[in-house]
């Protein structure tokens, strides 16, 4: 996910989304082939249902099973499918493990993963060893033998697991992809990425304000503030790397002509979720005696096999902008998103003077965009811009027979670097050898995403 999405903001933006939808040429939703799809969603909380109100766009799309434990999200996700013109499902609520009786059991092209993190490897497995393709919310595990897990098991079923990174399809990222597949850059250098989102208020949120806030978390918490804060707790590390990895994985050919090799990764001191604490219910509130491990920025540098770096951060606790960080260079020039900046050396304007990208982004717009873009813009109101309705059109055509433009080797490559940032940490910022996943097999794999014509 890219900015969390809570109930009150989920509700009206769906209601704009849905009017702007009305608008939107049918062709939108029309895929290339017109089988039927049989989709089951595991998960229906504010992400779950905002992709599942996004299937229910697509008239090939059956949606017969849904799996959640929260009777109040599930009654949303009915609402959904209802409002949607979609048959009730079967509903498959029994417990934390319920989902395995809902792959066992429903007859499913594919299944949908929006749970909380450490469900997302047990899940996906569940579902490939009962014939069913998977597309999961990142990251898809959090260990290195979870991840070979996954590429193991995908490979003996011959069912795919897709992680859902939604960013690969921002529009500036693949226009920036473009220039780069056309040589704008020259030789790419050096990317950078990251999940600079300030959090505190989701990681802190007591139900009672729509849009998050007080200090409670864990079994006092709502909605992600449930889970997702415990990992801050526990754990000291690239926590979530996919959004800013994705996007410049594509441009570096990762697992597909070239390769990462190790990493390195630094962790600051821990200060801004107890100071959160702190400040908003004083210092005799009973968490502001947790200790929390997670450094409050986190910097990871990656080494490819063709020569590049990346450098990757993740920054959740500090009062900050929302950024992802994108820096691109090569040997002829550079961009920077924060800065919404370009240089290349002999067509910019002034020499060693930035110019705005704007032009540039006109001009390389992606094929992709091109096609699924109008002068209202109406894609935009799909989810996160659009990225939404690309990452879902995508699994949709892969259920359909498409090759997976993200699969399972990227999928397990984008998370693993997760675990790998804690262990370099844990041991004093030490490089950490990356799995090759594909087992040599991104010395002849060719690119893919962003170059079918199905989409």
């Amino acid at each position: 996910m890219s900015k969390e999405i809570n109930r009150r903001t989920f509700i009206k933006t769906a209601a704009i989304a849905g009017a702007s939808v009305s608008l939107m040429p049918t062709s939108l939703f029309a895929l290339r082939a017109q089988q039927r799809v049989k989709m089951g969603f595991i998960g229906t909380g504010m992400r779950g249902q905002w992709m599942l109100w996004l299937a229910c766009k697509y008239p090939e799309v059956d949606i017969p099973a849904i799996c959640d434990i929260d009777d109040g999200m599930i009654d949303s996700a009915l609402k959904i499918l209802k409002d949607g013109g979609k048959p009730e499902p079967r509903v498959y609520k029994r417990g934390d493990e319920d989902f395995r009786n809902m792959v066992a059991n429903e007859d499913l092209d594919g299944v949908y993963i929006a749970t909380p993190w450490e469900w997302h490897h047990p899940m996906a497995i569940a579902a490939m060893k009962n014939g069913i393709n998977v597309g999961t919310e990142v990251p898809v595990a959090l260990t290195v033998r979870d991840c070979w897990d996954l590429v193991n098991t995908s490979e003996k079923t011959d069912m795919n697991c897709m992680i859902m990174e939604n960013v690969c399809y921002r529009r500036d990222v693949m226009a920036v992809l473009n220039m780069v597949r056309q040589g704008l850059f020259g030789e790419l250098l050096h990317c950078q990425g990251g999940y600079q989102h300030d959090l505190r208020h989701v990681k802190f949120n007591d139900g009672k304000n729509p849009y998050g806030g007080g200090v409670e978390f864990g079994e006092k918490g709502y909605s992600e503030a449930k889970w997702r804060t415990q990992h801050s707790v526990e754990r000291n590390g690239d926590l979530y790397p996919t959004h800013g990895l994705g996007p410049v994985s594509t441009m570096l050919d990762i697992n597909r002509g070239n390769r990462m090799v190790h990493l390195t990764s630094t962790a600051t001191q821990s200060r801004g979720l107890h100071n959160y604490i702190v400040d908003n219910s004083g210092p005799d509130h009973l968490n502001a005696n947790v200790e929390f491990k997670l450094g409050d920025v986190v910097t990871t540098v990656i080494k490819c096999d063709n020569g590049q770096s990346i450098m990757l951060s993740h920054d959740t606790n500090s009062p900050r902008p929302y950024s992802l960080n994108f820096r691109v260079q090569g040997t002829k020039g550079i961009w920077m998103v924060d800065n919404n900046s370009i240089y290349i050396e002999g067509k910019s304007p002034e020499a060693h003077k930035w110019e705005p990208d704007e032009t540039y982004m006109e001009k390389y717009d992606h094929p992709l965009w091109k096609r699924f873009s109008d002068a209202k813009n109406t894609i935009s109101h799909t989810g996160h811009g659009g990225m939404d309705f690309f990452i879902l059109r995508a699994f949709i055509e892969f259920l359909k027979g498409a090759d997976p433009v993200i699969d399972v080797y990227d999928a397990v490559s984008m998370s693993v670097i997760s675990p790998l940032s804690e262990k370099s940490i844990r041991l004093g910022s030490a490089a950490v050898k990356i799995p090759d996943f594909t087992r040599g097999k991104w010395k002849t794999n060719k690119p893919i995403f962003g170059l079918n014509d199905y989409m």
